[in-house]
């Protein structure tokens, strides 16, 4: 039932980075006030039950307190700031690293695989296409965003010569990921790379990352959580929508606090990307360290 679900997902999201592909004045903005809206609203959303995979990780380790996991979640995240600004370069090499297996893998997680070779570097390479194709259809415009973030990339990393060959190599990895003979499976893949460099190829970097990961990532991820809440959707959905109200709340604000201190220094624009990568890059830690840990339980 879920796959049946991606897949029809995979192709009315598709659809949709086509459709929208078409208008001038999207190819044209970042509409980065209503990015940054997308991303406090739908994108933190995905990640507002780690508090209940936390209680089932402190059940298996016989902790009782559940402050330990919250200080324990929130001091990741806070340290991963701190390093941001004690070293930007570190930060975010591991954040891109990280993010690309991250993005891979979850994006990939309705496929049942039984000890494949090599999936983990198959994952990272895949998910690889979230940062290739930006660099490789805006470069500019991406480098922009890496400057306003402190961080400084490597020429050869940026150079087409480089990109072209990883983008290709993301779109085949999809073949090496699901080996087997069910067409609907193999074409959410695909669908997915292919709307990915639609959305870069024609769309600011900003616009097309929160559209991805508003609207691919985030509710594919939270699809799946629904279907562990019931294998109904329906009554799923609004089980789910109590449980991570309270947390997508909280993150937005302290998001929005800390746009309110340093917007003067850094305008509005910088402000937002600074919060949305670097506030990305300290929830991403410790969601999939806890995610880690559940699935090796």
């Amino acid at each position: 039932m879920i796959n049946k679900i991606n897949f029809f997902h995979s192709i009315i999201f598709f659809n949709i980075c086509i459709f929208f592909s078409a208008f001038e004045v999207l190819r044209d903005n970042s509409f980065i006030l209503f990015s940054f809206f997308l991303i406090l609203t739908i994108g933190i959303s995905h990640g507002a039950l780690d508090h209940e995979k936390g209680k089932k990780l402190l059940k298996i380790y016989k902790i009782k307190n559940t402050e330990v996991f919250y200080i324990t979640y929130i001091g990741i995240a806070i340290f991963v700031i701190l390093i941001w600004i004690l070293s930007p370069i570190l930060l975010l090499s591991l954040f891109l690293l990280v993010a690309a297996y991250h993005f891979g893998k979850e994006d990939s997680d309705f496929i049942e695989t039984k000890n494949a070779n090599f999936l983990e570097i198959f994952y990272f390479i895949k998910g690889s296409l979230v940062i290739s194709a930006p660099l490789l259809f805006h470069k500019a415009e991406t480098i922009e965003i890496f400057k306003m973030l402190n961080f400084s990339i490597n020429e050869y990393i940026v150079a087409n010569n480089f990109l072209i060959p990883l983008v290709i190599l993301s779109v085949l990895s999809n073949f090496l990921i699901y080996r087997g003979n069910n067409n609907d499976l193999r074409s959410i893949l695909f669908l997915d790379s292919f709307s990915i460099i639609i959305l870069n190829y024609f769309f600011n970097p900003i616009l097309a990352f929160t559209i991805y990961f508003c609207f691919l990532h985030s509710i594919r991820h939270s699809l799946s959580l629904i279907s562990e809440i019931n294998k109904n959707l329906m009554k799923g959905f609004p089980i789910f929508l109590r449980k991570i109200i309270p947390l997508t709340v909280i993150t937005a604000i302290t998001y929005l606090i800390v746009f309110y201190f340093i917007s003067e220094k850094f305008g509005i624009d910088e402000s937002i990307i600074k919060i949305i990568f670097v506030g990305l890059a300290s929830l991403t830690f410790p969601h999939i360290l806890l995610e880690f840990m559940v699935e090796k339980k």
